[in-house]
Parts: C-alpha cells; structure tokens; sequence
C-alpha cells in the first residue's frame, strides 16, 4: 500500500479504520470499544479518536507479534461484559446487518464466525504444484470477521492455545467448542492490496448511493 499503514490509507477522505469503527459505533448493541494497533500507528490513532467522534473506544493499546497477541491485549483491556466482537479494521465495510446477524447466531453456541461460500473450485496440491485432489466445493467457505464470542469462551481459548494460529474460532475449535458459522457478505472484502482499496471504494459509494435512493 506504498509504504503507509493499510489501517490508516485514505478512503473516502478518512482512514480505512474509521469505517468499520463507525459501524460498531453506530451498533447500539456495542457498548464499549477497544482499538488495537501496531506501535508504528499508536500516534496516528490516539489522533483520530481524540477528535471525539467515538466516545465508545475506552482504550487504544499495544498490539503484540502475532494476531491473537493483539486480541489478547484488547481483550484484557475490555471492562466486564458477556459478549466480543472482533473485527478487523482492514475490513472497511461492515454493516449493521452483518453485525445483527452475528450477534444472532453467537447466541447458539457462544461463538460464531462470519463467512461465505467459496464460488471457485478448490484444489489440493502435494506441495509441488501437481493436484492431488479436487474436494467438493460446498462444504468450504471463506471466513471473516466480525467474529463474535462469549467472552469467558475466548478468554479460555487464549489462556490454553499457544499455537500459532490465523483466527480466534480456530482456538475454540482446538478445545472442541461448536462454531456456528453465518452469513457474511461479498462486499465485506479485507483490503491488503491497492487493488483491495479500489474494490472497496466502488463498494461502499455504491451503498452510499442506495440509502440516498431509498
């Protein structure tokens, strides 16, 4: 992303992170927010939130080296509560129907994944470019956040797993806990790439435009 932060890259005429931060804001569900990031943009983000404009982030801290680090940091900082969200500010467009139904299905089993089906075909290599397999695609999906747990299940989670691992679910996953999987959204695409960024632009003028419609 040319060197800056992916966290802060303008979009729209404000950071990528404030977009799901007002989402979560606006949720009248959510009661308290703590943000988590890297050392390089603590400044940047005590800036943005010392603006005022979301009186629901209680804290900014520290992430650490690994992903569930950082949401072991955030976690310790959050004040009593039953329920977590997690999400990922690379994620620019959360909604709030998006959140509803994760707090809806998190109700099931105490913990509960975005995710979407996989359009493409999926093949399993040997680990030298030949295939290997061809598994059926509709037991597969993509998964994303927001990821919403009870939190004493989490805080379990990141007291017993120490392996190294790329979400919050796999850990309670590890331990035998169910994860209901809902719906997520197409449009809640993760922006790594300047490519990312131009999809997620087109995506959310487009939802701009709807509610100037309606």
């Amino acid at each position: 992303m040319g060197g800056k932060d992916k966290a802060f890259v303008e979009l729209l005429g404000r950071p990528l992170l404030a977009h799901s931060l007002e989402a979560l804001h606006l949720c009248p569900q959510v009661k308290t927010i703590v943000l988590v990031l890297g050392d390089h943009n603590l400044e940047q983000g005590r800036e943005m939130i010392s603006k005022g404009r979301w009186p629901k982030v209680s804290q900014i801290c520290r992430g650490g080296p690994r992903r569930q680090d950082s949401v072991r940091e955030g976690l310790e900082r959050l004040p009593d509560c039953e329920w977590v969200i997690v999400h990922d500010g690379a994620r620019p467009c959360l909604g709030e129907e998006l959140i509803q139904r994760g707090l809806l299905a998190a109700l099931e089993t105490g913990a509960a994944v975005a995710a979407v089906p996989v359009k493409d075909t999926i093949k399993l290599s040997d680990g030298n470019d030949f295939v290997t397999s061809t598994p059926p695609r509709d037991k597969f999906w993509y998964v994303q956040t927001p990821q919403i747990f009870r939190r004493e299940l989490l805080m379990e989670a990141h007291l017993k797993i120490q392996d190294t691992v790329t979400d919050d679910a796999s850990m309670l996953e590890m331990l035998g806990y169910r994860v209901k999987l809902f719906l997520g959204s197409y449009d809640n695409v993760k922006v790594t790439t300047p490519e990312d960024l131009l999809v997620a632009k087109a995506l959310l003028l487009a939802n701009r435009n709807k509610v100037t419609q309606t």
